[in-house]
Parts: structure tokens; sequence; C-alpha cells
């Protein structure tokens, strides 16, 4: 990457507490930035628009591809999923750490885009928990939970090309350890190289 932000790429299968995780670690540090995607799926219960996505009509996300606006974007379940190519450019042009939450595919696009990028994937503790968890979203039916239980396994076999693994057996824990990542990734030596090059001088 062309300046010293660190730009943090998490994926993980529904179920995991990804969305916690982030949220937690946001909290912790409020200077970093959170890459808001684009759906065109209908708004959840407690979503807000801007914030946890932006929501559009299909049509409208159709004319972003032919655009060349997205530096990724997928369908699941019959909706539209993609990343703002300018929103990434913007906040690295400034300097300030982001985070996106992206799907292994889209995250595989980005590795291109991006190969200096800080990739982490979060696991459940396995699988059966996982299931567990999917099994307590109540407003989804049998089906769609099965559906998700069986992407989560395929989207599980990415993990062999992230450079972080974490896994989420308890949330707290799960948050020191990308808390930690975050703050490794602050110290190596290609994002200090200004200090570097001013000792150096000095020498």
């Amino acid at each position: 990457m062309s300046n010293n932000a660190v730009v943090i790429i998490i994926s993980a299968p529904s179920g995991t507490g990804k969305t916690s995780i982030c949220r937690s670690i946001f909290r912790q540090f409020p200077d970093i930035r959170f890459s808001v995607s684009y759906t065109t799926r209908p708004p959840r219960s407690g979503e807000v628009d801007g914030r946890d996505y932006h929501f559009i009509t299909e049509d409208m996300f159709r004319e972003k591809i032919q655009n060349g606006e997205f530096a990724e974007w997928a369908e699941n379940y019959g909706h539209l999923y993609g990343t703002s190519r300018l929103v990434i450019e913007e906040i690295r042009s400034r300097g300030e750490d982001l985070i996106l939450d992206v799907e292994p595919r889209g995250a595989r696009a980005l590795k291109e885009l991006y190969p200096d990028g800080v990739f982490v994937f979060v696991l459940p503790p396995d699988l059966e928990e996982l299931k567990k968890r999917l099994q307590k979203r109540g407003a989804e039916d049998d089906e769609i939970r099965e559906r998700r239980f069986q992407k989560a396994k395929d989207e599980i076999r990415e993990v062999v090309w992230y450079d972080y693994i974490i896994v989420n057996d308890r949330l707290e824990r799960a948050v020191e350890k990308l808390r930690a990542v975050y703050l490794a990734e602050k110290c190596r030596r290609e994002r200090q190289r200004a200090v570097v090059d001013g000792f150096m001088k000095e020498a």
C-alpha cells in the first residue's frame, strides 16, 4: 500500500460473532474507519442506512458495477453486496486505518488489489457450536439456516490463505486477539519508515 495506513480485511461465516468483535474494536479505537458496503437486500430490524449498509436498488447496484465503482462485489442468497473502491481510496489517501467486512470471495479480489492488506479470518470454536449459533437466529427458517451452515463450511476452507486466524470461543478473548493484530501491524517496520529514517539520519 502506498502509505502507512493499516487496512484489515476481515472474513467469517455467518454466526461467528464477527460483527460484535468489530464493534468492540471500534469502541477501543474510534479513529479506525469502517467501509460500509452496498447491498440490494432490505434492511433488517435495527439496521440503519449508511451505518450498517448502504441500501440501494438492484438497478442502482448494477449501474455501479458497470461504472467500475466496486473493489469487489458478490451475490449472496439472491442479494448483491459490494465494497466501494472510491471509499477505500479516499480513506487510504488520508492515511487513516480501515476495516472491511468482506466474505472470502470478495476478500480474494481485494487481495489482488491490495496485496499488503491484513487478512483476518474469524472461526467458531467448532462446527457444532456454529450450528447452535445459527439456530438462534429466530427470524430465519430451517432451510435458510441449513444453507448458511453449508456455505459456512465452504467458506472455512478458504482460511488457508489468510494472514491471521482468530477463534471466537469467547468474545472478550477474540476482541483482544484482533486488537493485538492491529497493534502489531501498526508497529511494522514498513509503517514506521519515517521514524526509522529519522534515526538513520542522526546515527
